[in-house]
C-alpha cells in the first residue's frame, strides 16, 4: 500500500489563515497532490456574489469533478468549508485558526470590504468552520492547527509530515 494511493487530506478555515500556503508547501514537501477548490470555484459555479465580490460554488459539481481524484489518494484539499465532501474522502482533516487581529490585518490587506471583512472574523471568532469540520467528521480525525507567525507554518508542516510518515506505517503492514 503506497502513501500515493491512500491518504487524503483536507485544509480548512477562515479566508486569510494560511491554507494556502499550508497546503502547497506540505505538497512541495509530501509528494502529494494539492488541489485549491478555490481555483475550481472559477469554472465550477453557478452565479456570482456581489455583496461579498465572489463566485457561489457548485458543491455537486465540485464533488463530481473531484471523485476521481479523490479516489486515487494523495490528494490534499484546500477550501475554507468541508460540510459537502464526503466523509470517506479524508483520513485527517486539519482546519487553521488564527488570532483574530491578525486575521484582520491579512483580510484588509487582501482588500475585503467591511462586511466581508466583519463576516469572516466572526467566523473564525466563532470557530464556525471548526464546528462543521466537528460536524461533517468523526472527531477524531479532525485537528486544529494554530496559524498566526511564519514559524507556525514550519511547525504545522512538520507536525503533519510526522502524522503522514505515521499512517504510513501504520498502513504498510
Amino acid at each position: 500500500m503506497s502513501l500515493q494511493n491512500i491518504i487524503w487530506l483536507g485544509c480548512g478555515g477562515t479566508p486569510g489563515v494560511g491554507k494556502t500556503t499550508l497546503g502547497k508547501e506540505l505538497a512541495s514537501r509530501s509528494g502529494l497532490k494539492y488541489i485549491n477548490v478555490g481555483d475550481l470555484a472559477q469554472e465550477l459555479y453557478n452565479g456570482y456574489d456581489e455583496e461579498y465580490d465572489c463566485p457561489i460554488l457548485d458543491e455537486d459539481r465540485v464533488v463530481d469533478e473531484l471523485e476521481n481524484q479523490m479516489r486515487e489518494g494523495g490528494t490534499i484539499v484546500d477550501y475554507h468549508g468541508c460540510d459537502f465532501f464526503p466523509e470517506r474522502w479524508f483520513h485527517i482533516v486539519f482546519v487553521l485558526r488564527t488570532d483574530n487581529s491578525v486575521l484582520y490585518k491579512r483580510l484588509k490587506t487582501r482588500g475585503y470590504g467591511e462586511k466581508k471583512l466583519k463576516d469572516n472574523i466572526q467566523c473564525e471568532i466563532f470557530q464556525v468552520l471548526y464546528e462543521e469540520a466537528i460536524a461533517s467528521y468523526k472527531e477524531e480525525i479532525v485537528h486544529q492547527l494554530s496559524s498566526n507567525k511564519p514559524e507556525d507554518l514550519e511547525d504545522n508542516i512538520n507536525q503533519i509530515l510526522k502524522w503522514i510518515e505515521q499512517w504510513v506505517k501504520d498502513h504498510n503492514t
